[in-house]
């Protein structure tokens, strides 16, 4: 199977993409399924969980603490509140693979 190269993915794209992989696997499932995947991923990090996958990477919650930031265009001081964000932390495996790809790209010039 070779996905080809867009800039940007989304979601229907890669649920395409499996489907064709897997032909006896009706699309309804595989969106079924991978939906039911990043909903579980979601409530894992709302529970403060950290996702690891294994050769890929890792998801947990960051927190940045409040700050003081200004109105460019006014230039008032304005606060700003503490929010968590996710983060993901690739792994070891899925940077080894990005590197041999876009290495031997780079290479070829």
């Amino acid at each position: 199977m070779t996905i080809q190269s867009q800039k940007n993915r989304v979601k229907s794209q890669i649920i395409q993409d499996i489907a064709e992989k897997f032909k006896d696997i009706p699309i309804k499932h595989v969106a079924f399924a991978s939906n039911t995947i990043i909903e579980l991923m979601a409530a894992a990090l709302i529970a403060g969980d950290r996702i690891e996958i294994r050769g890929f990477g890792s998801f947990a919650l960051r927190y940045y603490p409040p700050r003081k930031a200004h109105n460019p265009k006014t230039g008032e001081i304005v606060a700003t509140y503490g929010r968590y964000r996710a983060h993901f932390k690739p792994g070891k495996g899925l940077k080894k693979r990005i590197n041999d790809t876009f290495l031997k790209e780079h290479e070829a010039y």
